[in-house]
């Protein structure tokens, strides 16, 4: 699956004797504020990171469509993207992706399961690669890519999907059922819950781009703010936490640095500059 991708590469300066690190940044609360696009101050971080020929990966809830947006607003041309918190993984190239890996969950169960208890929320089904099947639609860009609107429930399992969001007032208290369902359910928002498969995190995805790219475990760092980043938190040689995430998540970090206003991003990244 490929689609057009776009953005500078930075040239490689990387000192004698130094070692690649692998560099995984969520985006919503760490590279960028809610609805915003990263400020040039990141920009220009995440440009000296990959200058030094370290890999910076987008690992992000988002869709895979919205993951690829945001590379391409950082300028990374080539490398990988982690989205969907993990169940998907794609390899980005000049000219667009190639989707590496996709771990699919079973719809119909949270379906049901949601339909049952709390029928007045809305479900989105991730389609790679293109953008949702709903139930109705969500409010203007909530969802990246194509909202295809199904008549029948049926439709947001028909195929299969990586990941869905339920969302509406008080979606976050099914959470705790989702969760004896067996599946991985993040609370996003008050209103917004992610739904994966069991067992799928950033860190199971990271893992293996981190093989991929031959980075030595110790030469990996991880920033971010939500609960969807703490097993990417504990899996990376040094965590970096925002500074408005929530006390469980900066407890789970190595350090804290700014927050997302104070474009804490910037000293995270610089961090790895100084790393030899």
């Amino acid at each position: 699956m490929t689609a057009t991708a776009s953005g500078a590469t930075a040239a490689v300066s990387r000192e004698p004797g130094s070692m690649p690190a692998l560099v995984a940044c969520d985006v919503t609360g760490t590279l960028a504020r809610p609805g915003r696009p990263p400020r040039a101050a990141v920009l220009d971080a995440v440009a000296a990171v990959r200058a030094a020929g370290h890999h910076v990966v987008v690992a992000t809830g988002r869709s895979l469509v919205g993951a690829v947006q945001v590379a391409r607003q950082l300028g990374v041309r080539d490398g990988w993207v982690v989205a969907a918190n993990g169940a998907v993984r794609a390899r980005l190239h000049p000219d667009g992706f190639t989707v590496a890996e996709v771990v699919t969950l079973d719809a119909e169960a949270v379906c049901r399961l949601v339909a049952r208890t709390r029928p007045d929320l809305r479900i989105a089904a991730e389609v790679v690669g293109t953008g949702y099947r709903v139930t109705d639609r969500f409010p203007a860009r909530q969802l990246a890519g194509y909202e295809e609107v199904v008549d029948d429930p049926v439709g947001l399992w028909a195929r299969p999907t990586p990941r869905l969001v339920v969302h509406g007032q008080w979606a976050q208290r099914l959470v705790p059922a989702l969760r004896a369902a067996g599946v991985t359910a993040h609370p996003v928002r008050v209103d917004w819950v992610d739904v994966t498969a069991p067992d799928v995190s950033k860190a199971t995805a990271l893992e293996q781009v981190r093989e991929a790219l031959g980075v030595a475990p110790g030469r990996t760092f991880a920033v971010g703010d939500g609960e969807n980043d703490l097993e990417m938190l504990a899996w990376a040689g040094t965590s970096i936490a925002m500074g408005q995430a929530p006390e469980t998540v900066r407890a789970a970090a190595d350090r804290v640095v700014g927050t997302v206003e104070e474009d804490g991003a910037v000293a995270a990244l610089h961090e790895v500059l100084l790393r030899r």
